[in-house]
C-alpha cells in the first residue's frame, strides 16, 4: 500500500476507508478491564496498536503483522485507578503495554517530604482522558492522517493542576505511530514537572540476542542488581535469556546521556536478527535529555523497556537536589514528540544501524 500515491492503490476500489484503516472506539465489557473506554487503530501497514482513552491514552497491545511487539503484564489492562497515588501502587494496575505515562509531577520510587507525599511514578497513567476529536482518513482527497486527541487533567484543589493534551496519530500506508504532548499549568502557582514514556517491549521482538541500540554514555542505576547487569564483563546491550535472579523483584536499570543527531534528534531501538524486524523510536534530546534502559529478564515476565524522559526515575526529591526539577509557571506549557516505527526493509534496517553506531 503507497502512502505517496494512494489513488494508484485504491482509486475506484475501496468505497469504505476501515478496509484499509483508522480508528475504532469502544468499551471493554469482561474482565478487570470492563468498562474502559478504547480505541484500535490500524495503519494498513501491518501495525495496530490500541490506545486506551481511560488510562490517560497510553498504549497497551501493539502488534506487527502476527508479530506481537509490547510486554503486558500477568494482570494486563485493568481500569484506571485514579486513588493509586501511594507508595507502590501503581504496580497493581500496571499493564506494561507499548507505551505507559509516568508523571506529571513525578518519576521514580515512593518518597516523602515537606513538599508532600509521592507514589511510585505519579498519577497520569491512572486518569481518564476526555476525548476533543477522532479523525479518520479520507481516502478520496488522499487525507492519509489518522488522529485520537484527548484531554487529561492531574489536578487537585490548592494545586498543583496540570493538563495533559495527548494526540497519537498514524498515516495510512505507514507502520508508525506519534505522540505529541503538551503539558500545561492550570494553576496559580509554579507546578513541578517531570514526565517519562516507559515502553516496553516483548516477545518475539525481544527475544535473545535482540540488540537494544543507541549511541550514547551509560551509566548502571547504581543498585546491586543493577550494577549484574549493567558491567563491563556482560553484553548488556543483548537481550538475555530469561535468568533465575530476576524473579520476583530482580531488575536491572541504567541512565544513558543519548547522543543526538545535528537536528537534535535522538534515535534508538531494537533489532531482531531473526525475524528481520527493528523497532525504532526518535525524539528530541532538548524535549527529553535523558534515556532509561529497563531490563527485567524473569522467567515468565520477560522484558526490556526503553524510557524517554525529562530526567531519570529517580524522583522529585532527588530531581530538586540536584537542581534539575522543572517548573512550569502558570499558563505556560512544555511540548513534547515521539514516534515509533517498525522496518523490515533491509536497506532501511542497514541505515538505521549505521545511525545508532552499530
Amino acid at each position: 500500500m503507497a502512502a505517496k500515491d494512494p489513488k494508484s492503490s485504491w482509486h475506484n476500489k475501496v468505497t469504505n476507508y476501515e478496509q484499509v484503516g483508522g480508528i475504532e472506539t469502544s468499551v471493554l465489557d469482561n474482565g478487570p478491564g470492563k468498562g474502559t473506554r478504547i480505541a484500535w487503530v490500524n495503519t494498513g501497514a501491518g501495525l495496530r496498536y490500541k490506545v486506551v482513552i481511560d488510562r490517560g491514552l497510553d498504549i497497551v497491545d501493539a502488534f506487527y503483522n502476527q508479530y506481537s511487539l509490547a510486554w503486558l503484564s500477568h494482570g494486563g489492562l485493568t481500569a484506571p485507578r485514579p486513588d493509586a497515588s501511594r507508595g507502590l501502587e501503581w504496580l497493581y494496575s500496571f499493564a506494561g503495554g507499548l507505551l505507559t505515562t509516568c508523571g506529571l509531577t513525578h518519576v521514580g520510587g515512593p518518597e516523602t517530604d515537606e513538599f508532600g507525599e509521592r507514589g511510585l511514578h505519579g498519577r497520569i497513567s491512572n486518569l481518564p482522558g476526555r476525548v476533543e476529536s477522532v479523525i479518520q482518513p479520507a481516502l478520496a482527497a488522499g487525507k492519509l492522517t489518522t488522529s485520537i486527541t484527548a484531554v487529561v487533567k492531574q489536578s487537585r484543589v490548592f494545586g498543583p493542576s496540570l493538563e495533559l493534551k495527548r494526540t497519537i496519530s498514524s498515516t495510512i500506508g505507514e507502520p508508525a505511530v506519534r505522540i505529541h504532548d503538551v503539558v500545561t499549568n492550570l494553576g496559580n502557582t509554579p507546578a513541578p514537572h517531570m514526565i517519562l514514556y516507559h515502553c516496553n517491549y516483548g516477545w518475539p521482538l525481544v527475544d535473545e540476542g535482540t540488540e537494544i541500540l543507541c549511541r550514547g554514555k551509560w551509566a548502571s542505576r547504581g543498585m546491586d542488581m543493577d550494577n549484574a547487569v549493567f558491567n563491563a564483563r556482560r553484553n548488556f546491550k543483548k537481550c538475555s535469556a530469561p535468568i533465575d535472579s530476576h524473579r520476583a523483584g530482580g531488575e536491572g536499570c541504567a541512565f544513558i546521556n543519548v547522543a543526538a543527531d545535528r537536528k537534535g534528534i535522538c534515535t534508538v531501538g531494537l533489532y531482531n536478527r531473526k525475524l528481520g524486524l527493528a523497532l525504532v523510536m526518535k525524539y528530541q534530546k532538548k524535549q527529553l535529555p535523558w534515556l532509561s534502559n529497563w531490563q527485567h529478564w524473569g522467567p515468565g515476565e520477560y522484558v526490556t523497556a526503553l524510557e524517554p524522559g525529562t530526567n531519570p526515575p529517580i524522583g522529585q526529591a532527588a530531581a530538586r537536589q540536584q537542581k534539575k526539577l522543572i517548573h512550569i509557571v502558570p499558563g505556560k506549557s512544555r511540548t513534547y514528540d515521539l514516534e515509533m516505527a517498525i522496518l523490515t526493509d533491509k536497506t532501511q534496517i542497514k541505515r538505521f544501524l549505521k545511525t545508532v553506531g552499530r
